[in-house]
């Protein structure tokens, strides 16, 4: 008997699937389009799914960036991060197929740092609060993978770096070697890079970026400390 090896991908035109196509693997990624899979209609899920049978769904499409987006269309942001998520989890749970959900860091509090799979959550953006709007839906369905990375395109594009914010930047392309080991986990997994300032990360792959800081009553939103444990992840990675 042949092993189910396929694995829909939603959002393959993102800039995460463009570099888990570029990673050779013993799974099968399908990466319909938009009209092919609508994530806001759960009839257009239901009829790819049936016909394709896969073995999972890695779930990327949905609305990032801008971060700003998600406060000048809230609307936007819920159809397709909350309920397009929703619709997936749904029709997945009918056809008993394992979905993967990729979630964000940002849905941590930010305060403390070093923040595990099981601590308390508090997002700190419309965007964190659309991608935990997502993961309740998948957390009902145990068939099911929730990733809160800490993504980010390579090289660094910005041109300033917070020196007082730590986190876990991780490339895309380093991402993708890691994701293959992790679809057949279950739960939630926190993944990302080393615990990092963004300006020490930045700066090893752009020397000129320019530091800046954070301080009380800053114009920048962003907690100084949203690092998370990578314990669980190391483990099944080592």
């Amino acid at each position: 008997m042949i092993k189910n090896n396929k694995i829909v991908v939603t959002g393959g035109s993102g800039r995460f699937a463009q570099s888990l196509k570029k990673i050779k693997s013993k799974y099968n990624f399908i990466y319909p389009n938009k009209k092919t899979l609508n994530i806001t209609n759960t009839n257009s899920i239901f009829k790819f799914l049936k016909k394709t049978k896969p073995k999972a769904v890695l779930h990327l499409a949905g609305l990032s960036r801008p971060m700003s987006i998600h406060d000048k269309n809230i609307t936007e942001s819920i159809k397709l991060n909350i309920i397009g998520t929703s619709n997936l989890v749904c029709v997945c749970s009918k056809l008993n197929v394992k979905i993967i959900y990729f979630s964000t860091s940002y849905v941590y509090p930010g305060n403390k740092g070093n923040y595990k799979e099981y601590d308390p959550v508090l997002p700190w953006n419309n965007y964190a609060w659309s991608k935990l709007g997502g993961e309740c839906s998948v957390q009902m369905y145990n068939n099911s993978l929730i990733l809160r990375i800490c993504m980010t395109e390579k090289p660094f594009v910005h041109k300033k770096a917070f020196a007082n914010v730590k986190l876990n930047f991780i490339f895309h392309e380093d991402l993708a070697k890691i994701f293959i080991k992790l679809i057949n986990k279950k739960g939630i997994i926190n993944v990302g890079g080393p615990t990092k300032t963004i300006y020490n990360f930045a700066k090893h792959y752009n020397p000129k970026v320019k530091k800046i800081f954070i301080k009380k009553d800053s114009i920048y939103k962003f907690p100084l400390n949203p690092f998370m444990d990578l314990s669980k992840l190391k483990k099944i990675i080592k």
